[in-house]
């Protein structure tokens, strides 16, 4: 059997729009010299009874049976470099195509089917592709056209307002510190180890949309487009 990574802590898949669904658990890693636990997010989009995984979370046997009852999971989509410790958990158990930058790190035994790239094969009709090209790690963001558009991101785009039920407590401590909690943020170890550039977020401001399902945080619905905006101004006077 393949050393997948382990199960932990989860809550339940929830519908946010229709056919978008989303789920958050934990997460526990080395940042800054220390060992943090804080929360993370799967959403899972339907597409005639098929299932494709953005930002993967295992789940338990309840949690597995909840996502089976909502379809036939077909693809598993990497959006950062950061991410992607549940990756092949997914793919060998649905037998689905991974997709993934071509330059993404991926887990020993993943093998990436489909490269993302701007204008190229999406895993989903009515999607495009964003991708930062001035970053250290590779990042994107997929763009779903519907509901006034729907923005998928992993890293850079968040939305902790809070601290939830998944965080330790000295975590907490930490991340209120380096201003993590905040609507519509980008990710703060995301910027400090990616190093993304003001002309990503200029091209990013062309891209339409009204909700974003962020890797971290709440969903942000509605009006998802101006509060990212504000905060690009902010970090980089655009």
């Amino acid at each position: 059997m393949a050393n997948y990574h382990e199960v932990m802590a989860h809550g339940n898949i929830k519908e946010v729009l229709k056919d978008v669904f989303f789920v958050t658990g934990t997460m526990k890693n080395e940042f800054f010299g220390s060992m943090w636990q804080f929360s993370r997010n799967m959403t899972v989009v339907r597409e005639n009874g098929n299932l494709t995984i953005f930002n993967s979370v295992r789940l338990n046997e309840e949690g597995l049976a909840a996502l089976d009852s909502l379809g036939q999971v077909v693809n598993v989509v990497r959006l950062g470099d950061m991410h992607g410790v549940d990756d092949l958990f997914y793919v060998e158990r649905y037998k689905a195509k991974f997709w993934a930058l071509p330059n993404m790190t991926i887990q020993e035994g993943l093998k990436i089917d489909k490269e993302l790239k701007e204008g190229g094969e999406m895993p989903l009709s009515g999607s495009s592709l964003f991708e930062f090209k001035t970053v250290n790690r590779p990042e994107c963001i997929l763009r779903l056209d519907r509901d006034g558009g729907i923005m998928i991101a992993c890293d850079s785009l968040q939305n902790w307002v809070e601290p939830d039920e998944f965080f330790k407590a000295d975590t907490i401590v930490t991340m209120q510190k380096m201003d993590f909690f905040k609507t519509a943020n980008l990710g703060p170890a995301w910027m400090h180890v990616s190093q993304p550039q003001k002309s990503d977020f200029v091209r990013l401001k062309e891209v339409p949309f009204k909700h974003a399902f962020c890797g971290h945080g709440y969903p942000l619905l509605d009006n998802a487009q101006e509060a990212y905006h504000a905060t690009f101004r902010k970090i980089f006077d655009i």
